[in-house]
């Protein structure tokens, strides 16, 4: 995709993700309808909702782009470009009105067979909105330039000192990935300055782009949660590894400022 494209793209996922943004705050304090509920998750009608909305307005633009998401996938699976949206993460959060949740929109781009891709089925990540609506924060980042939250400059922490960090865990939903987390979360524990547990992956990522965390990690985690927020990180300056696991769009993540990187590793 042209530079000019990539603007117009850009512009484009942020408006989708601001529509959305008024309509989660319009709905912060009324009766949430549930979908679907399981022990450590749940879904909403407004999760479905907020993806249609998103896909209305991204089509609309770029009729000829593939939309991944956790409701899956429309257009051609196998498309040059795909947009990967999470149209409200952190739907628990949102749905007993804690208010932070937020609208995560990316474009990604699949890689010639001769390149390394980011992610195992071929595909870049080239632009990231996230948008957290209840603070009115918005994260941009393009591949190759720098990350922004409100259009100013975001820059990941220089702290290289364990002790002195703040990081951010994440849960996954299974019950393996579960128990062996919280052996990490008590050794971590010990040995940072503050451990802080958010709810929504995406905005997890972009605090570590604009320093306020210095590390976050997640043992099962799925790409329409850190394909944006994670090339928005790499742009702030920082640090994003993950890598597949069993399940569909599945991952393992560590991120951080860079310099805590080793120091934060997942064990085995």
């Amino acid at each position: 995709m042209k530079p000019a494209e990539q603007k117009r793209a850009l512009a484009v996922a942020v408006i989708a993700a601001e529509e959305v943004g008024a309509l989660m705050r319009k709905h912060q304090f009324s009766p949430k309808k549930v979908d679907v509920a399981t022990q450590h998750d749940i879904k909403l009608a407004l999760d479905a909702e907020s993806q249609r909305k998103i896909e209305r307005r991204l089509l609309h633009s770029f009729p000829g782009i593939s939309i991944l998401g956790e409701e899956g996938i429309t257009g051609d699976p196998n498309s040059a470009l795909r947009w990967v949206v999470d149209p409200i993460d952190g739907t628990v959060n949102f749905t007993y009105e804690i208010p932070h949740a937020s609208v995560s929109i990316a474009l990604q781009e699949k890689c010639p067979p001769a390149t390394r891709a980011d992610y195992e089925d071929g595909y870049n990540t080239i632009l990231g909105v996230v948008y957290d609506p209840f603070c009115n924060e918005l994260w941009t980042a393009v591949r190759g330039g720098p990350a922004r939250l409100n259009g100013r400059l975001a820059k990941a922490s220089n702290r290289g000192k364990l002790g002195e960090a703040v990081v951010s865990i994440g849960f996954a939903k299974s019950r393996k990935n579960l128990e062996a987390t919280l052996p990490y979360l008590i050794h971590l524990a010990h040995r940072v300055r503050k451990i802080r547990i958010m709810g929504s992956a995406a905005l997890a990522l972009a605090y570590v782009g604009s320093g306020r965390f210095d590390a976050y990690v997640e043992r099962g985690i799925r790409l329409w949660d850190i394909a944006a927020g994670g090339l928005i990180l790499e742009c702030a300056g920082g640090k994003f590894w993950h890598e597949a696991i069993p399940g569909k769009y599945a991952y393992r993540m560590v991120s951080s400022n860079h310099k805590l990187h080793r120091a934060v590793r997942i064990p085995g």
